[in-house]
C-alpha cells in the first residue's frame, strides 16, 4: 500500500482523528505523530489532503422531542418495553435507571455525537439504541437531566 492508503487506513481505526479532520481542528503533524505510519511531514501531507476529500460535518439543527422515564430496569413480560436489544428489554417499570427517548431526526450518527457528549460528560450510559424516528440512551437515575439537555443541545448544533 501507499503511504496515502496506510494513512487512511490508520485515521479509520481511529474515529476520533477522522472527526477531527472533518471539522478542520486536527494538528496534522500531532495527529502524523500520533498514527505512526510513516516519516511525520509525510504522513502530514497525507493527513492535510485526505481532510480536503472529507465531507463537512452536518452542522443543522433538528427536530426533536426528549422525554425522560425515571425507574427504569429489566421488562416483566406484562411491561411495555422502551428498549430492546437481543434478549435485553427495558421498561420505565420501578428500576434504579432513567431512559431519555429523542424523537424526530435521529439516527446512528446522532447516537455517535450523543454517546460522545455522554463521555465527555461522564455519564455511564447503560444502555442506547437507535432507530428509524427514536433514540434511546439509558443512564442513571441521577444522570437523567443532564442527558436531556446534552441531547437537546446535540440537536441544536
Amino acid at each position: 500500500m501507499s503511504l496515502a492508503a496506510d494513512t487512511r487506513e490508520a485515521v479509520r481505526t481511529h474515529p476520533f482523528v477522522y472527526e477531527g479532520l472533518r471539522a478542520g481542528i486536527l494538528n496534522y503533524s500531532a495527529a502524523a505523530r500520533f498514527l505512526d505510519v510513516g516519516e511525520t511531514d509525510a504522513v502530514a501531507a497525507a493527513l492535510r489532503r485526505y481532510a480536503e476529500e472529507l465531507p463537512e460535518r452536518d452542522t443543522d439543527e433538528c427536530e426533536l422531542r426528549v422525554t425522560m422515564h425515571s425507574g427504569v430496569g429489566p421488562a416483566e413480560a406484562s411491561d411495555e418495553p422502551l428498549l430492546v436489544v437481543g434478549e435485553t428489554a427495558l421498561a420505565a417499570n420501578g428500576g434504579d435507571a432513567t431512559a431519555v427517548v429523542a424523537t424526530g431526526d435521529v439516527g446512528p450518527d446522532f447516537l455517535r455525537t450523543v454517546l460522545g457528549r455522554c463521555a465527555a460528560a461522564e455519564i455511564s450510559v447503560e444502555a442506547a439504541a437507535v432507530g428509524p424516528d427514536a433514540l434511546v440512551v439509558v443512564v442513571g437515575r441521577r444522570d437523567g437531566p443532564d442527558t436531556v439537555r446534552l441531547i437537546e443541545q446535540s440537536g441544536a448544533q
